[in-house]
């Protein structure tokens, strides 16, 4: 098993919601992209994680801390508000147990930083309906087959889990499928991803 996606985030945007010189811990981290970024441009003291040894050797090469974990068995190595904040962007949906994921990445991490796909874009939906096929986009091109997402979730979907889990939503943004920041009425099915900030205090 594992969590490894095709889907290329808004890096950027995760930036922003950062603070200069806080303390990261990057689940999933892949080649180390995102974690380079925060160090060159916030500054930030970072550590990564990933299942994969070919992410974790090229996450070594740029000199990054990582260690190699599988987010299925939890964050028991590290102790509780170890981190500034906790990311795990466009993951969340591979794993097999996300309620216990993100009640470990609120314990560990003061916030805690979550994107995921929404498999309730009125395209996705739409095109299911027409072509009784599991669809396909930017965000999410697989077929279903080989799909490394085993949760299928929508922006709502994750709204109710967190506050039925005592989980606080600290803010949320929203993007369509350009990447493009989009706000306003019918979120839920207009986004084609959600990046969420959550805390449990």
């Amino acid at each position: 098993m594992g969590y490894r996606t095709k889907i290329k985030p808004d890096y950027n945007l995760i930036e922003g919601l950062v603070s200069t010189g806080a303390k990261v811990l990057d689940l999933g981290c892949g080649d180390g992209t995102l974690l380079s970024l925060l160090i060159e441009r916030k500054q930030v003291k970072g550590v990564g994680v990933d299942i994969y040894e070919d992410g974790l050797n090229d996450c070594l090469k740029k000199g990054l801390s990582v260690l190699q974990l599988d987010l299925n068995k939890g964050l028991s190595r590290f102790k509780d508000g170890s981190f500034d904040y906790v990311i795990l962007n466009m993951t969340l949906q591979a794993t097999y147990n996300p309620l216990q994921l993100i009640k470990e990445m609120v314990r560990v991490g003061r916030k805690a930083i979550v994107g995921f796909p929404n498999f309730g874009h009125w395209k996705l939906v739409l095109s299911l309906l027409l072509k009784e096929r599991m669809p396909k986009n930017k965000t999410l091109p697989y077929e279903w087959y080989n799909t490394p997402n085993i949760r299928l979730m929508t922006i709502k979907d994750f709204r109710v889990l967190c506050r039925e889990s005592g989980i606080k939503i600290i803010g949320e943004t929203f993007l369509g499928e350009d990447g493009e920041k989009i706000g306003g009425r019918l979120i839920s099915w207009r986004a084609a991803e959600g990046i969420f900030e959550l805390s449990s205090r």
